[in-house]
């Protein structure tokens, strides 16, 4: 016989009656309906945006002091010895009195007294008979000094610096040494991927302030960027390829609306490598610094084929239309020149780097004159 045990009906019916009695207590702290922010719009601006900030044309006692300031700054600089080896008084004498520029059986040299300048390999700098001009540079370079501490600064003796360079791959092209000159082309090639003169802005853009302040002056709109860029260069790449590499096509570097390069064909590339190969040591030196100070090798190549010796039979016969200091620099800084005559110079930055620039590229001139 089969026995099921069920609970009694009155104890299930207890435990559905103590269940219902149990209660969920909630307090809410408002009643009230949900109320969202309503966001504000950014507002938007009419008209041109602002003039370039202005210098304000502070007192004459102002300026002075400011100067001043600059020149005690300048004194407690040269002051410090860059090798405590070494003690202070030799550091900060100058040990020569007279510079000057002998002629001696191998070229020109340069003498502090009577010691001769050396290079930083320890070899006496010695230069071309033809180059005299170079040699009366270097000589006032070092007749400036005031110190010696300054003579191993390389902003001090800066056209001692390149030309030291020049001597050097000048020596190693006659042992027989190929990795200076080999080192100096494949870095002017990674240049020429992003060369300054073949980077330019794209056509249309949104973000362009001149546009906006002509349009509310009433006036024609100015240039863009790139119109500049194009007109620039345009002009240095014909004369490139119809008298120093003819044949060859060079081409922009930047796509529409893209931020990567594209690199110029096998044939550009190879006839301006060997063409390279080819430049004596002071033009590759002199090549090496205007590449440098324009981030630009064509640019370089168009300063250098106008100036060097090497070069006569491509240069005009008027010197008023040769391509110098003045336009390889206008060619390599049109951007920042666009956005400065927008929005102003900064101080002690712009005009600075603008000097140096024309310093670089006067040096390059010079070292192949």
């Amino acid at each position: 016989m089969e026995v099921v045990l069920r609970p009694s009906i009155h104890r299930w019916q207890r435990l559905c009656v103590n269940a219902s009695r149990q209660h969920t207590y909630q307090k809410y702290l408002h009643s009230g309906s949900t109320k969202y922010a309503t966001p504000v719009k950014y507002p938007n601006v009419a008209g041109p945006p602002p003039q370039p900030p202005q210098v304000p044309a502070g007192e004459p006692e102002d300026t002075t002091a400011r100067k001043q300031k600059q020149a005690e700054l300048l004194r407690k600089g040269q002051a410090l010895k860059p090798n405590p080896a070494k003690p202070a008084s030799v550091l900060q004498k100058r040990f020569w009195k007279d510079v000057g520029v002998v002629e001696s059986e191998d070229g020109l040299q340069i003498l502090l007294d009577n010691r001769p300048v050396r290079t930083a390999s320890k070899q006496i700098l010695t230069l071309p008979k033809g180059k005299r001009g170079l040699a009366t540079a270097i000589a006032l370079e070092w007749d400036l000094l005031v110190s010696a501490q300054q003579a191993l600064k390389q902003n001090y003796i800066f056209l001692t610096s390149l030309t030291s360079r020049a001597v050097d791959i000048q020596q190693a092209d006659g042992q027989g040494e190929t990795k200076i000159r080999e080192d100096i082309i494949k870095m002017m090639m990674r240049y020429l991927s992003t060369d300054t003169l073949l980077c330019w802005a794209p056509e249309i853009d949104v973000n362009d302030a001149t546009g906006m302040h002509a349009s509310h002056q009433g006036e024609q709109p100015t240039a863009t960027l790139r119109e500049k860029q194009i007109a620039i260069a345009e002009p240095i790449i014909a004369h490139l390829k119809s008298h120093v590499f003819p044949g060859i096509e060079i081409e922009p570097i930047l796509e529409e609306n893209s931020i990567m390069p594209r690199s110029q064909s096998e044939t550009t590339l190879q006839v301006i490598k060997g063409w390279l190969h080819g430049l004596p040591p002071f033009e590759l030196a002199a090549l090496e610094r205007g590449v440098l100070a324009t981030k630009s090798l064509l640019i370089a190549v168009r300063l250098l084929v106008d100036w060097s010796g090497q070069f006569k039979h491509l240069q005009p016969e008027d010197h008023a239309r040769k391509f110098g200091i003045a336009q390889a620099a206008e060619a390599s800084t049109v951007e920042v020149t666009w956005q400065t005559s927008m929005w102003g110079e900064v101080e002690d930055t712009h005009d600075v780097d603008k000097e140096d620039v024309a310093r670089q590229l006067g040096s390059v001139i010079l070292l192949v004159t």
